[in-house]
Parts: C-alpha cells; sequence; structure tokens
C-alpha cells in the first residue's frame, strides 16, 4: 500500500522573545541553520574556538562605570565597559564589549577571538561581524548616540578593523534583522550550507549533520517524489563530494560502571570519589574524563555528586544487580520542546507508525541474517532464505501486529542457530573448556549463562540508547513500534532493534568466544542464571570494546564507532519527524 505524505503544521509553533540579540544576528548572517538551532530549539555545544572566545570576553564582559548621557558627552575621551541597550522600533538589543565615547560620538568596539577577512584591499570585518557592529550602532542611534563608525578587535592577529555605518551596512543589516526574525517564526529550519568551510569548525556540527543530511535527501530523492513526499527537502542536485566527517569518529569520554555491592559515591572538586563499606577510598575518577555513570544494585551516591553529574550533563543510569535497567537521571538538557511535540503527534499516526516500524524490522533481520553469514560455521541456506523473505515481509506488513508475528519468526530462526556462532568446547586448547549450551532465547529469569548476558547485553544497549535519546530531545518513553508501556523507553527500544545483533549479540559472543566470561562468572538460583559481580566486569569490557569499534556507514561512507553511530541515528530519526527527512534511514551493516 502507498505511504501518506506527512502533514506540516505551518501554524505558529512557539512564542517568540521581545528582542533578538545583535549575537544572534550575527549567527544569522554567518549560517540560518545555526541561529535557529541556537535561537529556535535552545542547543548550545562548546568546542575549543567558543571556549577560547569566552575566555577573551572575561574581562570585556565586566561591567566598567555607566555611558554618558548623548547630551553630555564632551571632548575627554570616556571608555566604557560591557554596555546593554535596546531598539524597540527593530527589536534587537545588544551587549556592547567596550563604547568609546568623545566628541559627541559613540564608538563600538567588539572583541573576535579569530582573524579578519583578507582582501585585496586589506584587512576587513567578516560580513556576520559587520552586521553584529551595525546593529550595535543601531541601538546606539535608537538610545540618542551619534554613532558613525565601529572597530573590531580580532585577537589572533591584534589587529583593529573599522567599520563605516554608512547607508548601505544600516540597510543590509536591517534586511538581516527582517530576515532573523522570519526565521525564528518559521516553522522549518533553514537547509545546511552546502559543503561550506564554516562547518568544520562550528560547535554545533555534530548536531546539525550538513553533510549527512543532504547525502540523506538525495539518496531519498527518486523515491519520495514519486510519492509526492518532501519535494521542498530534497535538494535538485546529488552531493558533488564525499560525505565530510565532520566530528572525531570516537568520543573521549568514557562510562564509568560502579558495579559492586555496597560501593558509595560522592564527590570532591572535580572528582568523584568511590568508597566500600569502611569508607576507604577504591577510586577517584575526573567527572571530566567520563560521559555517563552505571550504578549496579546497592550502590549509593551523595546528592552534590548528583548536581555535579546534572550540571556537567552526565547522566545516572540506575541497573538492578542483575542488571535491569531501571532508568536514568539527567539534569535540564533537553530545552527542544517542538521535537517532542512531533513525536507524539506521528506516534499518533498509524500510518507513519506502520512505515517507520517496518523499516526498523526488516533492518533488524538484515543485520541477523548478516550476523549468521558472518559468524555461523556454516549457516543452512533455507534458513537464511527464510530470512531473507521475511524482511521483503517485514517492508510490507500492513499492520503493527503483522510486524510482530514476522519478528517473533525471525527471531526463532536467528536464536535457532545462535548457537552455531558460539566457539565449541572441542575448538579449546585449554583444559577446562567452556560450556555454554544454548538452546533458545528465554528471559525473566535469563536460565542458562548465554540468555544472561544477553539480557544484560540488551539492557546496556537499552541505556545507551535512552541517553541518547535525551540528548536529542526526545522523550524516551513514546515510540512508534514499541507502544506506551509504564516505565519502559519505548522510543530507545525501537531505535535498539536493527542495532541488537550488531552490538549486543555480537559483544556476547566476543565475551564467550574469547574467554572475557567463564562458567566461574555465574551463579545459579532455582532456574534463573545471574553474572556475579566478575562476571559483569568482565562484559562490561566486552560491551565497551564493541562500542569503541569502527564501524563504516552504509549511506555517508565513513567511519565512526558505534557509540557515536547510536547519537547520529537519533538525530536522522528526528530530522525525520521535523521533516527534513522523508524516510528513517535505518542502520544496516555491509
Amino acid at each position: 500500500m502507498g505511504a501518506q505524505p506527512l502533514e506540516i503544521d505551518d501554524s505558529p509553533r512557539r512564542e517568540l522573545p521581545d528582542y533578538l540579540s545583535a549575537r544572534k544576528i550575527n549567527e544569522f548572517v554567518y549560517c540560518p541553520r545555526l541561529f535557529y538551532f541556537e535561537q529556535v530549539e535552545g542547543v548550545f555545544v562548546h568546542n575549543e574556538h567558543t571556549v577560547e572566545g569566552a575566555v577573551q570576553h572575561k574581562r570585556v564582559d565586566q561591567e566598567d562605570g555607566s555611558a554618558p548621557k548623548p547630551e553630555a558627552i564632551d571632548e575627554e575621551p570616556i571608555v566604557v565597559r560591557s554596555i546593554m541597550l535596546s531598539s524597540e522600533e527593530h527589536r534587537v538589543i545588544a551587549k556592547l564589549d567596550l563604547a568609546e565615547f568623545a566628541q559627541g560620538h559613540a564608538t563600538p568596539v567588539d572583541y573576535k577571538h579569530g582573524r579578519p577577512q583578507a582582501t585585496d584591499e586589506g584587512p576587513t570585518a567578516w560580513p556576520a561581524d559587520r552586521a553584529q557592529m551595525t546593529v550595535q550602532a543601531l541601538v546606539l542611534r535608537a538610545n540618542g548616540y551619534r554613532c558613525e563608525e565601529g572597530v573590531v578587535f580580532y585577537q589572533k592577529t591584534r589587529q583593529r578593523v573599522r567599520i563605516v555605518f554608512d547607508a548601505a551596512a544600516i540597510a543590509e543589516a536591517e534586511q538581516a534583522i527582517a530576515d532573523a526574525w522570519a526565521t525564528a517564526a518559521a516553522s522549518q529550519i533553514p537547509p545546511p550550507l552546502v559543503d561550506s568551510p564554516k562547518c568544520p569548525g562550528c560547535s554545533l556540527v555534530g548536531i546539525c549533520l550538513p553533510d549527512e543530511t543532504r547525502r540523506a535527501q538525495a539518496e531519498e530523492a527518486p523515491a519520495m517524489q514519486q510519492l509526492g513526499l518532501f519535494e521542498r527537502a530534497i535538494p535538485r542536485k546529488p552531493p558533488v563530494r564525499e560525505t565530510r566527517l565532520l566530528v572525531a569518529p570516537r568520543a573521549d569520554l568514557r562510562p564509568l560502571y560502579v558495579n559492586t555491592h555496597g560501593l558509595s559515591v560522592g564527590k570532591s572538586g572535580g572528582v568523584l570519589r568511590i568508597k566500600d563499606r569502611e569508607k576507604k577510598t577504591v577510586q577517584d575518577v575526573r567527572i571530566n574524563e567520563i560521559c555517563q555513570v552505571n550504578l549496579m544494585g546497592n550502590v549509593q551516591i551523595s546528592t552534590q555528586a548528583v548536581q555535579e553529574l546534572c550540571q556537567s550533563e552526565k547522566p545516572i543510569c540506575y541497573f538492578s544487580q542483575g542488571g535491569w535497567f531501571y532508568g536514568v537521571a539527567t539534569g535540564l538538557n533537553t530545552k527542544n520542546v517542538f521535537l517532542r511535540r512531533a513525536q507524539f503527534r506521528l506516534a499518533e499516526q498509524p500510518w507513519f507508525c506502520r512505515r517507520l516500524a517496518g523499516k526498523l524490522v526488516a533492518g533488524k533481520i538484515r543485520n541477523q541474517r548478516t550476523m549468521l553469514l558472518r559468524n555461523h560455521i556454516e549457516p543452512p541456506r533455507t534458513e537464511l532464505r527464510e530470512l531473507k523473505q521475511l524482511i521483503e515481509r517485514a517492508e510490507t506488513a500492513a499492520s503493527l501486529e503483522e510486524l510482530l508475528g514476522i519478528e517473533g519468526r525471525a527471531a526463532r530462526v536467528y536464536f535457532g542457530l545462535f548457537a552455531g556462532m558460539l566457539k565449541r568446547d572441542d575448538d579449546w586448547d585449554g583444559e577446562t573448556p567452556l560450556r555454554f549450551d544454548f538452546q533458545k532465547r528465554n528471559r525473566r529469569p535469563p536460565r542458562d549463562p548465554v540468555n544472561a548476558l544477553l539480557s544484560l547485553a540488551y539492557s546496556l544497549l537499552a541505556k545507551d540508547l535512552t541517553v541518547a535519546c535525551y540528548a536529542v530531545g526526545f522523550d524516551p518513553m513514546m515510540g512508534f513500534y514499541h507502544q506506551p508501556r509504564h516505565g519502559r523507553p519505548a522510543l530507545a527500544l525501537d531505535l535498539m532493534e536493527p542495532l541488537r545483533p550488531l552490538i549486543a549479540d555480537s559483544a556476547v559472543l566476543s565475551a564467550v568466544n574469547t574467554r572475557m566470561v567463564t562458567e566461574r562468572d555465574f551463579v545459579t538460583a532455582g532456574e534463573a542464571t545471574s553474572l556475579t559481580a566478575a562476571g559483569r566486569k568482565g562484559f562490561f569490557r566486552a560491551y565497551e570494546l564493541r562500542m569503541d569499534t569502527l564501524v563504516t556507514h552504509p549511506l555517508f561512507d565513513y567511519r565512526v564507532s558505534y557509540r557515536r553511530l547510536l547519537e547520529i541515528q537519533a538525530r536522522l530519526l528526528a530530522k525525520t519527524l521535523e521533516g527534513e527527512l522523508g524516510e528513517y534511514p535505518v542502520f544496516v551493516t555491509r
């Protein structure tokens, strides 16, 4: 059956601010998409350039006296720092780094950490800096001051560049202000820049994904044009160059696992201090070196540590001693309410849920089939053929109930062959071979070591995708394939489906086949089997090694770690819900 077009709500989406700042006009001229992210969606991320600029502004950001009244300016120069003025006519506000008042004139001075634009006529201010300075001139004039020129001081080269506020500069700034207000009121984000040299140094490039967005649009263009979907989001020409890898392939920060019963986590300065029951320090961990904290079972954490982690936007994830994922505590770093509104609106559309769920399930079965082809001793052709047929059925399923049946059948085939991917007893050279017998998938509780590992792996992956959902701005509890249920991160489970075989199952195979876990790492109680603390520690290592593995993205043709991939996929789903992409590009390995 044909896909239905995604209806875009063109009614006003938000309450506009009273003023736009001169800094935001600078961002709009530099990149309208950057302006939209920061002004409309409230997104901001630091990188080395923004940190350097903030440090250089510390001195000029300190208030130093008050500006003289326009009629009181005399011949003797007066220098005032950090002045806040506004213009009601243009609805803009500006904080001047510095202003010089002399001979009846006001001259704004702005400090930039970069270098000026090189031209044949010599160094000049960049267009975005010129627009920002002209806005400062407008607010000075609106407050009765004469302002004919300004100065931009570029820190890199220690050069002062003068800007004349003539009629052309004023008209250019007024047009930029009007365009910025129109963008702030629009319901659609501006398109990404095309192969721009601005993108690599932008702190929001990992959120914007400019090259990835255009590449995905170009890939889906033929199908979308045939269906009449998202014509305004499709570029007229495909990308003329390969997708640039504009973010680091791996993240520098690592998760912290606190795995032993009875430990406590406190804070001392910028350090998390982990202590045992006798209050002896077991380990110190710098907060700026971790990306999240995982607490397994009966582990205490102090209020001071929670507050510091929330302020630093480091999620705290809670698990039972057996590895059941309870939930996550995080700071107020999720501001994009408009994405969540689109998420909830589309979750009520059966056609959209069915279309997205079909792609997720088909991607999962593809990846299961690939795992068997790569790792099974001798995968039976009959079962491989059946999985291929189930992929085709999933892509054309008419309901979520039909998809559940297809997914269940694929799981029975896949897990029926799972033992063939485990290293056999006679493959071992050691004196005490491992005996991981696996017959079928079972849970709640898992009744053998392999199922215990699979359950823990799925809990860890669900946790990481829940964190990714929060980072992007989703509500992880509202899904499209997995329907809402109390306490279940349905959207995280949706995103998880295609990645289960590639991350969780692969980590289990590595842990068993490379002896990161052994029979000694499990305990049984009745029919239930669970990992010991040492066993969990060994599996955490296997899981994190898998998350740190580089993989080639099939759509963008660059290599990133699986941990980085989780956020990229979550952001691609966000772009789908907001109308930038017509179809969610499910990750499938080749």
